[in-house]
């Protein structure tokens, strides 16, 4: 299977890119603009489900989404590569790590669900179990994540996007998958060069929630905790989050 993606750069630097529960390959925002191309070559997939790949059937899991990644990379004749992963891609890139570690150089987890379960509950529950089919709750959702200061315009657009880009059924399996799954300890202890970037007004993945997962997992992760954002650098701060984003894939 020959698998569509959007790739941005020529560089001697191989990243794969996954994206978040609510995003595409083409959701990554202004940010692109400023990445290097002549150091790096981005490579961004798009989930079964999702985006230009939404007709293509799956199980829509997390071990999928590593089985494609993985797919792509030989399907680019990449050996080895770096690994960012948004959000949900997060996690995704940590089951990519767990089936082929000796294929990643540096793994980057932005504003990442961690490895083990990511159980919720009670009206959390109900609301992000709810999104699968109801906007107002994927809108909702984008309001608490960027710490209730994004404008109404970017969350409208944000939500017809995210409901545009998914099929409700992968949207939702998608979900079951990412908070229930717990392979920590398959990632613990893991030496590789690690950074995970954090916005200081995300209301649900938090500084804290990254001290006692992430950097505990892996013993030479950094921590950026990035100032004026939320949940989406790639739109909150562009500039400034790429400019942190290839200084640590550089390095």
């Amino acid at each position: 299977m020959t698998i569509s993606h959007r790739t941005l750069g020529t560089g001697a630097h191989k990243v794969l890119v996954l994206h978040d529960w609510f995003g595409t390959s083409a959701a990554w925002g202004p940010f692109l603009d400023h990445l290097d191309p002549e150091e790096f070559t981005y490579a961004f997939l798009d989930y079964r489900g999702y985006g230009e790949r939404r007709a293509v059937a799956g199980e829509f899991t997390l071990a999928e989404i590593a089985a494609d990644a993985l797919a792509l990379a030989d399907q680019l004749g990449w050996g080895t590569f770096s690994v960012v992963g948004h959000s949900m891609g997060g996690k995704a890139a940590q089951r990519l790590l767990v089936q082929a570690p000796a294929r990643v150089r540096k793994l980057v987890g932005v504003t990442p669900v961690p490895a083990g379960a990511y159980p919720l509950e009670g009206d959390a529950y109900d609301l992000f179990h709810g999104a699968a089919q109801s906007p107002a709750s994927r809108r909702a959702i984008l309001d608490l994540v960027t710490g209730h200061r994004a404008c109404a315009r970017w969350l409208d657009a944000m939500t017809e996007r995210s409901v545009a880009g998914s099929r409700p059924e992968a949207f939702a399996a998608y979900l079951t998958d990412w908070t229930t799954q717990d392979f920590a300890a398959e990632v613990a202890g893991s030496t590789l060069p690690v950074k995970v970037f954090v916005g200081e007004h995300d209301l649900a993945l938090t500084a804290e929630a990254m001290r006692s997962t992430w950097l505990a997992h892996y013993p030479h992760a950094e921590l950026d905790v990035l100032p004026n954002s939320g949940h989406y650098p790639m739109h909150e701060i562009p500039v400034a989050f790429a400019t942190a984003l290839e200084g640590f894939l550089h390095a």
